[in-house]
């Protein structure tokens, strides 16, 4: 091997025997991180046991579509009737259409009750039948209703589901949506049976007083408690929705205007006893109503839009005349 030097740069010249060792090149890159051991894998949660599913019907159709009934012990009979487990304002559907009962063997099955049209399991007509999981049932020409095994998680989301369709996320009473499907319903039925349906609008007054010196959590707050004070002073079978922003509808089926307007009285007195404090301060709350009924209207009106613009007009007029006041037709101004 020679050693030679040119130019300043060193030539090594190797020998046909000679044998390059060359050290491997350095590793400057960062340690590359080594993930933690999971001494515990995540493993999925067991599918739940059979004794844990339910059978339920869900409605499908109609002002209660998305509504969930569980089938327990006893059966359950559909139709208009009062008396029916699942009360539906459907036409075509009868009193007492139909049954979804238990088999003594632990099986389902649905019954006709004599209905007028007739109950349907898919496309074909039963008087008696058992049902499978996610049979679809048909109630006359329109209602529809599907036959389902969940279990007590799927349940509860469909309930969930149902329940934040038809209510108001806030003050829990019912929505717009809801309203005005019920009205439409309860006025053609009031239309049928020559019968009567009063509506009240409420309007909180002064709301924005309590917000811009509040703020709006403490505006919020009111409505809730408003919303609970006239609850308490309905009766069951009226309907509570919140329409707008601080404006409530009560839909009063097959009341008249006299007892409408007691009724509004009552809402009103409800809601100025309340009493609710912010930041240490007493927030007095009072609210204006104004009440229409179905039976005011020219005969060839009556349709939902009416009604809700005649109440809506008092309304106007009872704000217009202070606030904290009722206004109906019969008085044809605030009392």
């Amino acid at each position: 091997m020679h050693d030679n030097t040119t130019n300043g740069l060193r030539k090594v010249a190797l020998s046909a025997d000679a044998t390059l060792s060359i050290p491997a090149e350095e590793d400057t890159s960062p340690p590359r991180s080594t993930p933690p051991r999971r001494d515990t894998p995540l493993l999925p949660t067991p599918p739940p046991v059979a004794g844990n599913a339910r059978a339920t019907l869900t409605v499908l159709s109609g002002l209660q579509a998305g509504r969930l009934i569980a089938v327990d012990g006893d059966p359950v009979t559909i139709g208009r009737a009062p008396d029916a487990d699942l009360v539906v304002d459907e036409t075509g559907v009868s009193r007492h259409h139909a049954r979804i009962g238990r088999t003594p063997a632990g099986g389902f099955y649905v019954k006709d009750l004599g209905s007028m049209n007739g109950t349907f399991v898919g496309a074909t007509r039963v008087g008696v039948a058992l049902l499978h999981r996610n049979d679809l049932l048909q109630l006359g020409p329109h209602l529809r209703v599907r036959f389902a095994v969940v279990d007590s998680v799927e349940e509860s989301l469909y309930r969930q589901l149902y329940e934040s369709s038809v209510h108001d996320p806030l003050t829990h009473v019912f929505n717009r949506r809801y309203l005005a499907d019920r009205l439409l319903a309860e006025v053609a039925r009031a239309r049928r049976a020559n019968g009567d349906v009063a509506v009240l609008i409420i309007d909180v007054d002064a709301l924005k007083k309590v917000n811009d010196r509040f703020g709006h959590l403490a505006g919020d707050r009111a409505l809730c408690s408003i919303a609970a004070g006239i609850l308490r002073a309905l009766r069951f079978e009226d309907v509570l929705a919140r329409y707008g922003g601080d404006e409530f509808v009560v839909l009063a089926v097959g009341t008249g205007l006299t007892d409408a307007t007691r009724l509004a009285e009552r809402v009103r007195c409800a809601v100025e006893a309340l009493h609710m404090n912010a930041r240490g301060g007493e927030v007095r709350i009072t609210t204006s109503i104004g009440v229409a009924t179905l039976a005011e209207l020219p005969a060839n009106e009556k349709q939902v839009g009416p009604l809700l613009a005649l109440a809506d007009e008092r309304l106007y007029r009872a704000k217009a005349s202070g606030g904290n006041q009722v206004c109906s037709a019969r008085a044809h101004a605030a009392i």
